[in-house]
């Protein structure tokens, strides 16, 4: 179950937009990611430096400070500063001007949309950057191999609108036989200022509510650390953040279907979005684990910038 993030929002007319994620349902990528050869190289131009701020989801932080560390290369006067503690954090911080980029795991909210124009005139600009999935994730050592989303809702969810009828606490429910039958799960999770948090709510749990026992984490990497510790944890979190203590397991819309895995301004913003769509840019999303865009998506989002 794939579930594509990528966009940024900014202050600016020229901006950036946010990290939205829509889902789809795809099979895994058997071929080795690269980036679309029609995607033009960055070209670097004279008279960028200051200082730009980006504050918002923390999904993007790696893939923001490669990004960072590429763009200084060419632009050494540049000064860029990272802050990651949820998507709902972007939208005050671009309303207020401390920050030039918001980099968001939902699309905006029309009031958060309505406060900025009321403020500025003009609505905030969306750049999409990159595809994302968005993993359910279990320890290594967990035999499980796939869930429906049903039962993802019965495991997460206290509301169970996917329509089953009880809740699922153990491994056992879900076929798991051995140690394992009586197991009790280990529910990991973001808090409510994450833009993952809201859509995995509103599409993996039918816009029901989260259970109560469900261990609320500050960061995708700290989800992603839990389970590493926890050999009954479930959890979820982008693709980006998989290490070798989880695994991602196959998910399906209904119970007993078959799985499918998880795959995938001032000068000095506008060129730094720019790079950021460059071929240069688009390699150091796949350095971090995500997808590249298309090179028509890619045409599309320069445009923006114009």
């Amino acid at each position: 179950m794939m579930m594509h993030k990528g966009f940024l929002n900014n202050v600016t007319k020229a901006a950036l937009a946010g990290c939205l994620i829509a889902v789809t349902a795809t099979t895994a990528f058997a071929e080795a990611v690269t980036v679309d050869p029609k995607i033009p190289a960055y070209k670097k131009v004279s008279g960028v430096s200051g200082n730009l701020d980006s504050i918002g989801s923390d999904t993007l932080n790696n893939l923001l400070t490669y990004w960072a560390e590429g763009f200084r290369k060419e632009y050494p006067n540049v000064r860029i500063q990272i802050e990651g503690k949820g998507s709902s954090t972007a939208p005050p911080a671009l309303l207020s001007g401390t920050a030039q980029l918001g980099p968001m795991s939902r699309a905006m909210k029309s009031e958060e949309i309505d406060a900025f124009t009321k403020k500025y005139g003009y609505a905030p600009t969306r750049i999409d950057v990159a595809l994302d999935s968005l993993a359910v994730y279990v320890n290594k050592d967990n035999p499980i191999k796939e869930l429906s989303l049903q039962e993802v809702d019965a495991i997460f969810s206290k509301t169970r609108k996917g329509g089953l009828s009880e809740e699922i606490t153990t491994w056992g429910q879900v076929a798991l036989t051995g140690p394992w039958q009586q197991a009790p799960m280990s529910i990991y999770g973001r808090n409510s200022a994450s833009g993952t948090y809201g859509y995995f709510k509103e599409n993996a749990l039918f816009k029901g509510d989260f259970k109560d026992t469900v261990k609320e984490q500050p960061g995708s990497a700290s989800v992603v650390m839990g389970i590493t510790e926890d050999k009954n944890g479930i959890g979820y979190s982008g693709i980006g953040y998989k290490t070798s203590g989880v695994k991602a397991i196959a998910l399906s819309k209904k119970k007993g279907e078959k799985g499918q895995e998880a795959s995938f301004l001032p000068a000095v913003t506008t060129e730094f979005l720019k790079y950021i769509l460059s071929k240069a840019g688009q390699e150091i999303v796949i350095k971090d684990g995500f997808l590249p865009l298309p090179a028509k998506v890619v045409e599309k989002e320069l445009a923006k910038l114009k």
